[in-house]
């Protein structure tokens, strides 16, 4: 466990002390993902090893991953990067909460899953996610979905639906806390925070895609969950390459970095607890730990947003 203190910040409801800047799952588990890499090749998959554990010794605590992400991929890497980090890895799933876990203030790793909305096995995910992160309680699963329709908001909140089942597995100790995720803004989003039924919305926002907070209405689905009392985690943080394609084609000249401008951008917002960056080298957690660290990168946003007129 690091001795070193990151921003912290409050994880809303769930009363959990985590770091702000997150470790995100997706490129490790994702083949290609955004450029060229595989979770099967040996030395690749020992480099994202080696950034995983770097950022829990720069003091990174919060830590996201997915089922989908590689089929498991990604969370049979998190298991072997953090095994020791974490409490008693379990070999064999218990019906009774575990005895021996943090309490629920502590700023030791969380580690955060998810489950797809249309998987026809909600508890079977779930348990090969805690063989896969080689815990015995996962601190936060989160409804894994991307945009939702009516038919969907309703296979997750309905009776024996997949929120019901979380909520079994939660009430069991197999879980702790539970979220959901989503790259929109409709009425789903605002059914799933207003059920009072969620304690995380992860979301994505960023320089480029900033709908889910509107300071000068004010607006917005961050808003809305922040009022409700949930956690706030942000997704493609740094606009997962789109703002950087888009100077590359309107400036092919220009050689600036625009990754920490755009990462003290999605920091400078006060509902945002966490930001996950996907990291894959420990040079790369290096640099964003220093990004997080340099406050004066940040801005007013409601001044950003004022009107003049």
């Amino acid at each position: 466990m690091s001795d070193r203190t990151l921003e912290p910040s409050t994880l809303g409801s769930t009363n959990r002390v985590v770091s702000r800047l997150g470790f995100g799952g997706a490129p490790a588990g994702l083949t290609n993902y955004l450029d060229d890499y595989s979770p099967r090749d040996a030395d690749q998959r020992e480099q994202v090893i080696a950034a995983i554990q770097r950022a829990a010794d720069l003091g990174v605590t919060y830590f996201d991953t997915a089922a989908a992400y590689g089929d498991g991929a990604s969370e049979r890497i998190f298991g072997e990067a953090l095994s020791g980090r974490v409490t008693g890895p379990a070999d064999v799933l218990h019906a009774n909460p575990p005895t021996s876990l943090q309490p629920e203030n502590d700023e030791s790793i969380f580690i955060a899953t998810k489950v797809s909305h249309t998987e026809p096995d909600v508890r079977g995910s779930a348990e090969r996610s805690l063989r896969n992160l080689r815990v015995d309680r996962i601190d936060l699963v989160q409804v894994h979905g991307g945009s939702y329709t009516a038919e969907d908001e309703d296979a997750v909140l309905r009776p024996g639906g997949v929120l019901e089942i979380l909520e079994q597995a939660r009430d069991e100790g197999l879980i702790r806390h539970i979220g959901f995720t989503t790259e929109d803004q409709n009425s789903a989003v605002y059914r799933f925070i207003e059920s009072g039924r969620f304690e995380v919305m992860q979301i994505q926002y960023n320089l480029l895609f900033q709908h889910p907070y509107s300071p000068d209405k004010p607006f917005g689905s961050m808003i809305a969950a922040s009022d409700a009392g949930m956690g706030v985690i942000t997704m493609r943080s740094v606009a997962s390459g789109a703002f950087q394609r888009w100077m590359n084609a309107v400036r092919p000249d220009d050689d600036f970095d625009y990754h920490a401008p755009l990462l003290q951008f999605t920091l400078s917002n006060p509902l945002v607890n966490v930001a996950l960056v996907g990291m894959r080298t420990p040079e790369e957690v290096d640099a964003n730990v220093a990004i997080l660290n340099d406050t004066s990168g940040r801005l007013d946003l409601e001044d950003l947003h004022r009107k003049f007129f």
